[in-house]
């Protein structure tokens, strides 16, 4: 049995009820077996990335202690992005879910499939933002995650507050 190890994971949704797609996305990550929900971030809503001409994004951050191999826990978060209805048309197009594995500890990659650390993680607010809400301290690149948000412009992200119904 593997020794479990810290991974971290972006989520963003910007197509039908987003705040609910995530919370399902959250939960079906924590009830995933070897799979153990240590933090959720809040919800910060954004501005698109890449492709600007789409609805704004819900995303949060959130760590789980796993036992899976990276590969196994991409091929979770995919199945999980598929049931919550994913369809792939367009690199940054919009999306009902999109699930990225930003660091998994001890653990470099890259191949066609999966490159660790995520390769644009430090240059998106959206990513470090809630990020550095759960894991100020991880160190990625040489730097911490809340040093990285510190450089990085605040690119339109504000915290997400949901509206009430009157």
């Amino acid at each position: 049995m593997r020794e479990p190890r810290a991974a971290y994971l972006s989520l963003g949704a910007n197509l039908g009820n987003r705040e609910e797609t995530l919370r399902e996305a959250v939960r079906r990550i924590g009830a995933a077996e070897s799979v153990e929900l240590t933090a959720v971030s809040s919800v910060y809503e954004t501005e698109p990335w890449g492709k600007l001409d789409q609805p704004r994004f819900l995303n949060l951050a959130v760590a789980v202690e796993t036992t899976l191999s990276p590969e196994a826990l991409l091929a979770l978060a995919q199945k999980i992005e598929k049931e919550l209805g994913r369809v792939r048309h367009e690199r940054w197009g919009a999306r009902t879910i999109d699930i990225d594995i930003l660091c998994f500890e001890g653990v470099e990659r890259n191949t066609p499939d999966l490159t660790l650390p995520h390769p644009y993680m430090t240059e998106r607010a959206f990513v470090l933002v809630p990020l550095a809400e759960i894991a100020p301290a991880l160190t990625v690149k040489g730097k911490t995650v809340e040093a990285w948000r510190q450089a990085t412009e605040d690119q339109g992200i504000v915290l997400y507050k949901k509206e009430e119904a009157e």
